[in-house]
């Protein structure tokens, strides 16, 4: 049945229809030691979707899955659409350009503190994932991540820019981590955490995503 369903969607479970690309990452501030084992630049992995088969153009659940290829290991972001008011940031939102803002609904545990993370472009990407790739080829696309706390005001602490498209194969290949358990950068925390590790693990499997990530470009 799931594999049924994963065929019926292109493949995945979750977020069927996306593009990925190459990026460079720059990281700044403690995060960037968490997350990629220092500050600096390192080379990434990113993938914007659409989470249900809504025509193009139309709002949707946007998906950015980002992974940071640095010294510490691979460490995967995997943020929705979402709000940076309070009240909100715990709720996926449905939008209609993938310049985001994308947020981890999810705390990251970092330092006994809790964390929540977004990204966001200061310029239109597009609505359509052929538009991404459009302004991706004009080498303008790229994303600001920011970080907060429980309470405190949004800081910056990286940049993504979008490189080269990845082929579709690749692209069908990549199986990006909910957990953060394949490298030894923070964790979600939370039940509902638990369940979304489950879910995507089912997806994955069902659609046969490539069991050794690093063999990936």
């Amino acid at each position: 049945m799931a594999g049924r369903l994963a065929r019926w969607r292109g493949g995945r479970l979750l977020h069927p229809r996306g593009l990925s690309f190459t990026g460079q990452v720059e990281l700044w501030g403690p995060l960037a030691v968490r997350m990629a084992g220092r500050p600096g630049r390192c080379a990434g992995t990113v993938r914007l979707s659409r989470g249900t088969p809504t025509p193009d153009g139309w709002p949707d659940l946007l998906g950015l899955a980002l992974r940071l290829h640095g010294d510490a290991g691979p460490f995967d972001l995997m943020l929705s659409t979402s709000s940076q008011r309070r009240v909100l940031r715990h709720l996926p939102i449905p939008r209609y350009d993938f310049a985001g803002p994308y947020g981890s609904l999810l705390a990251y545990r970092i330092d006994n503190r809790r964390v929540y993370v977004t990204a966001r472009s200061i310029r239109p990407l597009g609505r359509t994932l052929d538009e991404v790739a459009s302004v991706a080829d004009r080498d303008a696309a790229c994303l600001d991540l920011f970080a907060v706390g429980v309470t405190g005001p949004w800081r910056r602490f990286g940049r993504v820019v979008f490189g080269a498209r990845l082929p579709d194969e690749v692209d069908a290949a990549l199986a990006f981590d909910p957990d953060g358990s394949r490298g030894s950068g923070p964790h979600p925390t939370g039940l509902i955490q638990r369940l979304r590790v489950a879910s995507y693990g089912f997806s994955q499997r069902a659609r046969g995503a490539a069991a050794d990530q690093t063999r990936l470009p």
